[in-house]
């Protein structure tokens, strides 16, 4: 396979001038760094180490983050002229039948904080959501000492560090770097990789789903080494799939999936068709496919920062045909498995198809939080008893690999006692919240606090799972078909969406009746467990 094109970057034009307003965070009198010099305010060039104020990181005001989820929570629906947008964001507007973004996405990174209510807030691409022991701890010192002493976990399988003090960037950028976890500046937040995280644990996917740890492994070193990568989006999603349909189903903007007999199909956003590729080829073609998209949407001039808002006549399918156009290789279409709703490992002992134990467990983090006190747990067994490293899921969960079968049992009792999430049949499983209040300025509730009041045992049955949002945006929401419940201010709209035949019945209840509100909750997800979802 030739090298990928040299592309060049586009310029990203969403650095935030500071007016000297201070972002009022946990109480702290923080101030929002400029990234100025001299009095001018720099705009880098994507992944410019420059543009970092003094040479630390670069802190950015104005606007909520962008939020991660299986549809990004303020992407346009411009399939239809006229159709209305939700949440107002100044950077997209509908230009006849097209989205048009006119400046770079905002997403947060580790040298990229952003003003939340409750202080800055960094987020740390972890591809295929790995963390060594060693990392874990890191970050685990980092929450202590420059955060709030919490993780909180990402739908891609990332990690958020919140509470953090304006002065905390330089330090938190040095921690980062001695632990391994920024191995390139400029890239550090296209490194957007999830990956089937039972893959070679349980015996499932194709030819037992290994392959996919090395794939992301290999893709984000060719995305660190790529001069062009650092034009991608920050919300740009790689999917590595080992077979099973799990992380396939997510809406990346380019999917690996692993076949048996070692070849790969690569899909471009939600195609039809995919190429068939060699095991071996499928990370360089995930790296050209994505830097091909950055050509296609120059030429498309709408500013797209993934692959389905590419406007008519720019589509995945044009993608798929300039990639095929630019691989040496005559690779042949296929036609992928079709999206299925997305199913979340259950919580416990990981286990093979014939029910014998393997050699890992599976946690949740309630509502996505990890305490610090919970990460040096998890670090310390990983270390003392399993392979050494953390796998954090797409679902806001943890698999620790590597146990053996005799201290398994006894390690997930140990995690149980900490708080986490152990139990299969748990009512936490499915269960998900945005920030809401008070971390969140635009937030019109306390979700968290709503979700745990209207927390309620299932019946066992596969569930849909249940979003809460302080507000429209719906940030961090589930992707394929989810219950969704939403603050209005003094109540909560509750309904079903992502269903293939769009019905979206809407049930307003009094935020003040708790018991209300888990009936109509726990009716919208028991009525819709096999409803089809939209592709």
């Amino acid at each position: 396979m030739p090298p990928t094109p040299a592309i060049p970057p586009h310029r990203d034009e969403s650095l935030v001038r500071d007016g000297g307003d201070a972002c009022a965070g946990g109480g702290r009198d923080a101030r929002v760094r400029d990234a100025r010099e001299g009095g001018d305010a720099a705009v880098p060039e994507p992944g410019d180490a420059a543009a970092r104020e003094r040479g630390d990181a670069l802190v950015r005001d104005g606007g909520e983050a962008c939020a991660e989820g299986g549809r990004d929570a303020r992407v346009r629906d411009v399939r239809e002229r006229g159709a209305a947008r939700e949440g107002g964001d100044a950077a997209a507007r509908d230009r006849g039948d097209a989205l048009v973004r006119d400046r770079g996405d905002a997403c947060p990174g580790a040298l990229r904080l952003h003003c939340a209510a409750d202080g800055f807030l960094a987020r740390l691409r972890l591809p295929a959501g790995l963390l060594t022991a060693r990392q874990a701890h890191a970050l685990a010192d980092a929450a202590d000492r420059l955060g709030d002493g919490h993780l909180s976990l990402t739908s891609r399988g990332n990690a958020e560090l919140r509470g953090l003090a304006a002065d905390s960037a330089a330090p938190l950028a040095d921690l980062l770097r001695t632990a391994g976890l920024l191995p390139s500046d400029q890239h550090e937040r296209v490194r957007n990789i999830v990956a089937s995280p039972l893959a070679g644990l349980d015996g499932q996917g194709a030819d037992g789903g290994a392959v996919v740890q090395d794939w992301a492994r290999e893709l984000d070193r060719l995305l660190c080494a790529s001069p062009t990568a650092p034009a991608l989006s920050g919300r740009f999603l790689f999917a590595l799939d080992d077979g099973r349909g799990d992380v396939a189903a997510l809406g990346a903007d380019v999917t690996l999936i692993a076949e048996a007999g070692g070849t790969a199909l690569l899909r471009v956003g939600d195609d039809a068709e995919a190429l068939r590729l060699p095991g071996q080829d499928a990370p360089r073609g995930a790296l050209a496919a994505a830097e091909v998209f950055l050509t296609v949407a120059r030429e498309a001039g709408n500013g797209s920062w993934r692959v389905r808002e590419l406007p008519p006549g720019y589509e995945a399918a044009t993608v798929r045909v300039h990639l095929r156009t630019h691989l040496a290789e005559p690779y042949a279409t296929a036609t992928p498995p079709p999206p299925a709703q997305p199913s979340p490992p259950r919580p416990g002992l990981v286990t093979t198809p014939d029910g014998t134990p393997a050699t890992a467990l599976c946690l949740l983090a309630p509502l996505g939080r990890l305490t610090s006190a919970h990460l040096r747990e998890l670090a310390a067994i990983a270390a003392r008893d399993g392979a050494g490293e953390l796998r954090m899921t797409p679902w806001r969960g943890v698999v620790v690999p590597g146990l053996s079968p005799e201290t398994a049992g006894t390690r997930l009792r140990d995690l149980a006692a900490t708080g986490l999430v152990t139990d299969p049949a748990s009512p936490w499983y499915g269960l998900g919240a945005c920030t809401g209040r008070p971390g969140c300025a635009k937030s019109l509730a306390d979700v968290r606090a709503d979700a745990v009041a209207t927390l309620r045992a299932g019946d066992g049955a596969e569930p849909l799972p249940v979003h809460w949002s302080g507000c429209a945006r719906r940030c961090g929401h589930p992707h394929g078909a989810w219950v969704d419940v939403v603050a209005t201010g003094d109540a909560y709209e509750v309904s079903v969406r992502g269903t293939r035949d769009g019905a979206n019945t809407v049930t307003a209840v009094p935020a003040a009746e708790p018991g209300r509100l888990a009936d109509a909750v726990a009716t919208a997800r028991a009525a819709t467990r096999t409803t089809p979802t939209t592709p």
